[in-house]
C-alpha cells in the first residue's frame, strides 16, 4: 500500500471511530435521560351530543334548544378538542387526559373514534355524575402506557343540604412503568354561580371529601404518589384548596407527607392563567401532587418541567374590551363563537 492509500485508510478509520465514539455517547445519554410521563387536564366547555336525554337538563343543547347544538357544530368540537390534545404532546400526545364538562360516555366515544385520537388506543374512564345539567369529569388513558387497576366515582355531599348535588370525583388507580402505583383524581368543584361567598361552603365540602380520601390513602402508604387535577372553582390561594384541601402553595423543609399546588408559582402574572371573567385571569384549573413525587430520586417523579398552562396561539384570541388576550370559546352567552372552550388546558410533566 503507498503512502497516499494509508493516508485514506488512516482518516477513515479515525472517522469510523469517531462516529461509533458519538453513536455510544448518544446511546448512553438516552440510557440516562429519564422517560416522560405527562397528564392533562382540560375543561372542554359543554362538550354535549346533540341528542335528548330525558334525565338530564340538556335541552339548550338540541337543534332546536337555546344553543341551536347541531351535529355539525359536536363534530367540530370533536375535532377542535383532539387537535388540543395531539398538540400539547406533540409526537406523542398526553398518557392520560381527563376532562370536565363532558356530557356522556358517548360524547368521548366519539372523539375517541371519530378524531385523529383514534390510532392511540385510548380507553375511557367515566361514571355518570348526578350533576342537574348532567355534565361528568372523565378521563382516558393509553393502555400502552399505563394499566388501569381500579376506579370509582367519589360522591360529594353538601352539609346541611341532602337535596344538592354536583359532579362526583373520579378516581382512577393505576400502574405506570410497571412497578409505580397512581392515584389519579380527576375534579369538577362547585361553580360561583349564584355568588363567590354564596357557595363558598359547597367548594369546601368538596375540598373535605377529597381530604378525607387521601388521608385514607395516607393511613395506608405514606409514600403514595398521588395527583389531583380538576377545575376547583377556586384559586390555589383560596380557603378551599389551600385550607381545607391542605395543598401546600411552597415546598415545606421536611420531606414528610404533605400536598404541594405546582400551579402557585404562575399565580400573579399579568395575562396567565386558565380562565379569565372580564379583565381578571384566574388559575382554577391546577395540579397537586404529593410530596412523595417531588423528592423520589427514581421511578415516577416529577419533571423539570413540572406543570404548565397551555398557551397554544389558537386557543387564544384578542380581548377588545378589557385588553390583552383571552380564551378563544366555543359560545360567547348564548352565541355560537366556534372556538375551543373558555378554559385553557394545564399539562404536568412526570419522569419514570
Amino acid at each position: 500500500m503507498d503512502k497516499p492509500q494509508r493516508k485514506i485508510s488512516g482518516f477513515i478509520f479515525s472517522l469510523l471511530f469517531i462516529l461509533s465514539l458519538a453513536r455510544f455517547a448518544s446511546a448512553q445519554e438516552q440510557e440516562s435521560k429519564p422517560e416522560e410521563f405527562r397528564i392533562m387536564f382540560y375543561n372542554v366547555e359543554n362538550l354535549f351530543d346533540p341528542f335528548d336525554d330525558s334525565l338530564k337538563n340538556d335541552d339548550e343543547f338540541m337543534p332546536r334548544g337555546m344553543r341551536a347544538w347541531t351535529w355539525k357544530k359536536f363534530e367540530k368540537k370533536l375535532q377542535q378538542t383532539a387537535k388540543v390534545i395531539i398538540s400539547a404532546g406533540g409526537w406523542r400526545p398526553p398518557e392520560i387526559i381527563g376532562f370536565c364538562e363532558v356530557e356522556n360516555r358517548f360524547s368521548l366515544i366519539q372523539l375517541l373514534k371519530r378524531t385523529p385520537l383514534e390510532r392511540f388506543g385510548y380507553q375511557i374512564v367515566h361514571e355518570e355524575s348526578p350533576d342537574a345539567r348532567g355534565i361528568d369529569v372523565a378521563l382516558i388513558y393509553r393502555p400502552d402506557r399505563v394499566k388501569h387497576l381500579y376506579h370509582s366515582a367519589i360522591p360529594v355531599l353538601f352539609e346541611g343540604d341532602s337535596t344538592g348535588a354536583t359532579r362526583d370525583i373520579l378516581y382512577m388507580k393505576g400502574l405506570v412503568g410497571g412497578k409505580d402505583t397512581l392515584h389519579l383524581f380527576v375534579n369538577h368543584w362547585p361553580s360561583k354561580y349564584g355568588g363567590a361567598t354564596a357557595t363558598i361552603t359547597r367548594r369546601r365540602d368538596a375540598a373535605l371529601t377529597l381530604r378525607a380520601t387521601i388521608d385514607s390513602l395516607q393511613l395506608k402508604d405514606n409514600r403514595a404518589l398521588i395527583v389531583i387535577t380538576g377545575d376547583f372553582n377556586d384559586t390555589p390561594a383560596d380557603e378551599s384548596v389551600l385550607i381545607h384541601l391542605g395543598a401546600k402553595d411552597r415546598v415545606q423543609d421536611n420531606s414528610g407527607f404533605y400536598l404541594i399546588n405546582l400551579m402557585h408559582p404562575l399565580m400573579g402574572k399579568w395575562d396567565v392563567g386558565t380562565h379569565k371573567f372580564r379583565e381578571e385571569w384566574s388559575i382554577i384549573d391546577q395540579f397537586i401532587v404529593s410530596s412523595p413525587l417531588l423528592f423520589n430520586s427514581e421511578g415516577l417523579r416529577i419533571g423539570e418541567k413540572r406543570a404548565e398552562i397551555l398557551r397554544f396561539p389558537f386557543l387564544l384570541e384578542e380581548d377588545r374590551t378589557h385588553n390583552g388576550t383571552k380564551p378563544f370559546r366555543t359560545y360567547n352567552g348564548m352565541r355560537y363563537h366556534g372556538g375551543f372552550s373558555d378554559h385553557l388546558p394545564i399539562l404536568l410533566h412526570l419522569d419514570l
